[in-house]
This record gives structure tokens, sequence and C-alpha cells, in this order.
């Protein structure tokens, strides 16, 4: 095993054997803003000192409170290298929310983005007794002293002497706690996951292990670094040592792959979906005969696909149709919009519908599913370049361990998992039995060691007639028929038939109805009798493929898209199923009067 047991040594040795390569690039008002390891490990040293200076003690809680942005680095890479601790907040959570993170983590400082966030922060002070300071990215100082700038913070540090920096550093241990990172969940009060140091160097030595990714990569990071899965992207390029160009704005994720140009990127679903529908705008938007074109080429591709997937090679007659259709039209998915020099997606932290992985494998842009929790440290398995299967998330990480319980749950076991809930013994006694992790997701494991996830286990939809239902696999498939939808949500508990809440997109949407003669705005669109047409043959599709228990049998279009800041989504664009449920009550409800049979 590597003699590089904390997060703090991973830095100081990456600082230290990749001095002058480039680590990041970041955006600034004209360009990019490039920073080689030299200039971060100076910055981080700053930012350690600083938090020292304050008077930071070994483990205690240092709050980050910002959307992902290279400082967001530095300063957890600060935090860590001065003895502390991170805790995590999502940009978007509400005062309340924060204020009760920040007092269940026993947080110290925190460091905030912006004047939104510093207000956040001061409306609920009353609620923060033990925050000795504030920290503020962009934001102002307050003549109190309460609040103080990042550049105070970073001179604070800046005449520390390195060899001091370096104890600090160095009286770091494996098993002390790195981040508590609070579960965003679809239902309740968060739950804050302890993770120690070791389990996020297990991730990246096992990451290392598998080969996929290299030094001379280029990571595009956009994902929330608030969430396991963006943190464990932070932690294995201090392991490895490829560089990464990082910007969190979500409008910004498509022309910076065009212009950045990465060899690999990891996202959630959505990202996906939207481009897929992107893509298919664009290529019908071209003319009839662009279209056909189009469609000939995927064609193409999807034959290549099948060929590749039995992991064999491409040649012959069929290689030379698939070097026409990329010159023809495919060119235009992995050089217009991905940047030409993609080696693979990796996608995470919500189930990828098996069509859209075969639809971009058909346009040579290979996605990578992989599948773990906060409480795994992200990653726990994932699909491999040279042995990938669509539909699943792959085989276990090296040194994870699978188990499938009786009920067909999921178990896991390994350096990566948490050590338990802050403040929830029940809970975390709940969670783990035995060392092993009880992951409350169902799934099936084939012969080659491959997981395929089929449900969570508390969205198992259970009809009045007995019958089981996988919503999620419903959604992702319906997603993947219908360009206009943006998220559906299929009900069915103790009904005795399924129904679906459909959003649809409303730049799709509004497209649509100025080029079809339907008037007014979105939320007029929707209630037009054409939108329903429109999508009900959607529907009709669908239900084909599915058994009769499990069809749709009545739709309705909600009045506007759901979204994280309505409290429909969580910060990783996972549906909260129970929000969405309760909110349109009445319109489910209505779906089932007069139905003798329904048990609701």
């Amino acid at each position: 095993m590597s003699e590089l047991k904390t997060i703090p040594a991973l830095v100081l040795h990456r600082v230290k054997a990749s001095a002058d390569r480039e680590a990041f690039s970041y955006p600034q008002e004209h360009g990019w803003k490039h920073v080689t390891w030299r200039q971060f490990g100076e910055r981080v040293r700053e930012a350690a000192m600083g938090l020292r200076a304050l008077g930071l003690q070994n483990e205690e809680r240092v709050a980050i409170f910002s959307g992902t942005r290279f400082d967001w680095i530095v300063a957890d890479m600060g935090v860590l290298c001065g003895g502390g601790a991170t805790t995590t907040i999502y940009p978007s959570t509400k005062p309340e929310d924060a204020a009760y993170i920040i007092q269940d983590s026993g947080t110290v400082f925190v460091i905030a983005e912006g004047e939104e966030h510093v207000k956040k922060l001061t409306d609920q002070r009353a609620q923060l007794p033990n925050v000795k300071k504030v920290i503020t990215f962009d934001g102002k100082a307050t003549s109190d002293g309460w609040v103080m700038t990042w550049d105070e913070l970073l001179a604070k540090g800046r005449g520390a002497s390195q060899e001091e920096y370096e104890k600090i550093a160095g009286s770091v241990k494996p098993d002390s706690l790195s981040v508590l990172i609070y579960t965003s969940g679809t239902t309740g009060k968060p739950k804050g996951v302890e993770l120690t140091h070791d389990s996020w160097v297990y991730e990246a030595e096992a990451i290392e292990q598998l080969n996929i990714l290299r030094e001379d990569d280029l990571q595009f990071l956009w994902l929330p670094l608030s969430h396991s899965f963006g943190k464990v992207l932070e932690v294995v390029q201090m392991k490895i040592g490829f560089k990464t160009a990082v910007d969190g704005r979500v409008d910004k994720i498509v022309p910076n792959l065009s212009g950045v140009k990465p060899t690999f990127v990891a996202a959630v679903p959505r990202i996906f979906e939207k481009a897929y529908n992107g893509i298919l705008s664009k290529a019908k938007a071209g003319g009839d005969l662009k279209f056909k074109i189009f469609q000939w080429a995927l064609g193409v591709g999807k034959e290549v696909s099948k060929v590749k997937q039995a992991h064999q090679s491409v040649g012959g007659f069929l290689g030379l149709k698939y070097a026409l259709a990329k010159k023809l039209a495919l060119h235009k998915v992995t050089d217009d919009l991905f940047g030409g020099r993609l080696r693979y997606f990796v996608s995470g932290s919500a189930p990828l519908a098996r069509e859209l992985a075969e639809f971009f494998h058909a346009c040579d842009v290979l996605i990578l599913e992989g599948y773990g929790l906060t409480e795994s440290s992200a990653f726990s398995f994932v699909n491999r370049p040279d042995s990938f299967k669509f539909g699943t998330v792959g085989q276990p990480a090296p040194g994870t361990q699978l188990k499938i319980a009786e009920d067909g749950e999921i178990l896991i076991k390994g350096r990566g998992i948490m050590r338990g809930y802050r403040n929830q013994p029940d809970a975390t006694k709940e969670a783990l039995k035995d060392g092993w992790l009880c992951t409350g997701d169902i799934g099936q494991v084939d012969a080659q060691g491959i997981l395929k996830i089929t449900d969570r286990k508390k969205d198992l939809i259970k009809t009045s007639g007995g019958k089981y239902v996988a919503p999620q696999e419903i959604e992702g498939r319906f997603k993947t028929i219908c360009p206009y939808a943006s998220e559906v949500v299929v009900h069915g508990n103790n009904r005795n038939f399924c129904t679906a809440l459909v959003a649809l997109s409303e730049a799709d949407l509004t497209k649509w109805a100025r080029e079809n003669g339907v008037p007014g705005g979105y939320a007029d669109i929707v209630k037009d009798a054409k939108t329903h047409a429109l999508i009900k043959p959607y529907f009709d599709q669908l239900n084909a493929t599915l058994s009769s228990y499990e069809s749709i049998k009545k739709f309705a279009i909600l009045p506007r898209e759901l979204t994280e800041k309505d409290g429909d989504l969580t910060p990783s664009l996972k549906v909260k199923r129970k929000a969405v449920e309760a909110k349109y009550k009445e319109l489910l409800d209505g779906f089932y009067a007069g139905s003798v049979a329904d048990a609701a």
C-alpha cells in the first residue's frame, strides 16, 4: 500500500513531484487562468496557516458554503492540510437548513461564496453560537470582524514557515475525520456522513489501480464539490496528477466542453438527457435531408456499437461505412459538441437509461456508468473502458466487497465505507451491519460479477393488486422516448394502476408551440389539448414495452418544470418523489376518482 495515507500527504507529494506542471485552470473575465502545482501548493499553505492563525485545531470543522470553483478546492485542501475537517454545504441550501448543518456538525468557521451566502449566515447568526468567523470568497468584510475576506485569510497565512505547515499536515492520521457530507436526501433532515482520510485515499488508490485515468488527462469539473461524486474527483487528481479545468456553472457546460476539449468528464444522467434532446433537435432543424443523413449515420453507429459491446473489432465494409458516418454527421457530436479529445464520460449519482448510453456510443461517445453512495465515498463500482456493459454499473472497485441480501438489497464493504452518521447512532446501526453498508438499492449480479441496479428499495411501487413496479426504470425509458420530457414521476403505490406526472422542457415546448400555432406562455401551452395530444403517443410507445400492471393508464402535464429551488429536486438533480407527490396530491387523487378498486 502507498505510504501516502492521508489527503495532506497526497497534496504535499503532488506539489513536490509536479511543481511546474499545470494543475488547474478556471475562467476569468477574458479567457482562462492557468495554475501550476507549485502555485496551487502555495495557495493551499496560505489557506491552511491562515485558518491555524484564526485558531483552527485538528479535526475542527470548517464549512464550505459555495458553488464549484477553483477557490473551493484550495479552501478544502487548506482545511485538511491545516489539520481540520470540511463540512460541505450546497450553495442553494436555505438559511435555516445551512444553520442546522453548521450546528449539527460542530463547525467553527464558515467559508461562504458571496454576499448572498453571507446574508444567509448573518440572518441565522443567533442560531450559530459556535461560529467564530465567516470567510467570504467574493463578499465584503463586516465592521464587527465576524465576516472577513478570503484575501485577508490568505494574507494571515502567507508568512508562515513551510516547516511548520508540513508539521501540521503531517499530524493528520488516516483515521482522522476528513469531511462531513450531509446527504441531501429526498425526505427529512439530512444526515451528516463522517468520512475519514483513509476513505478518500482508498478511493484514489482504487481508481489509480484501474488505470482508467492518466497523468496526461484533462478533466472538466463542474459537479458540485459539496457532493461526494465531486469530492472523489478532487482527491484522485491529487493522487494521479492530471489537469483539471474548473467551472461550476451548469449553463456553461456545453460551451466549456467544446472549448476546453477535455479527455474525461464526470456527469449526472440529466446532462446526457439534455444533450440527447439537443442533438436530435439540432439534427431535425437542419432540414429533411440532413436529418435523414444523421439517421443513417446513427444507424451505422448502432451497428458498430453492437460489435464493440461484444468486444470485437470493427473492420471491413462496416468500418468503411462508419468512417463515412463520422465524417458526414457523427463528428458534430464528438468534435463540435464535446471537443474532439474525449475518451469517455463517467456517469453516476442516478440511473442512466441504457438507451442513452447506446445512443451516445453509436455517436462514438462512451459513457461509463458507475455507482456509489455518499456513505461509501462515492465510488464503489464502475464500468471499465475495455469491459463495459450498458445498463449496469460495472464491477466493484478493487478492495470493495459486494453481497446481495435475500430481499435483493445491495450490501457493500471496504475502506471507503463511512464510520457513521454524526450524532445519529440509531441511523448508523441501521445502515451498518457487521461492517456491511446497507445501500437501500436493489440489484442483481451476473456471472462476471457485474452489478445491475434495478431500483431503490424504498421507491418500489406496490400496486393494490400486489404487483411490484420499479418506477425509475420506467421514468428513464420515457425520457429517452419523449424529446420534450424534462422529468417524469411514475405514481401507483397502493393504487390499482400506475399514472404519471410529466414536466416538459420549457425551451423545447415553447419552440414547438410557436411552430404549431399554440398561443400563450408556457403555463397556457401545457393546458392546450394539442400539447396533450403531442405527448400521448410517447406514452403509447412506452406502454407497448411494459407489462399491463406497469403501464401508464393516465398522465398529466405539470404547469412548470421541476427545480431544486422549488424543492422538487435534490442538488444532484434527483427527483424528490414524495415531495412532488405531496405537492400534486389533488391532481394524483383525481386520476383514481371513481375507481372502486383503488386502495389509497
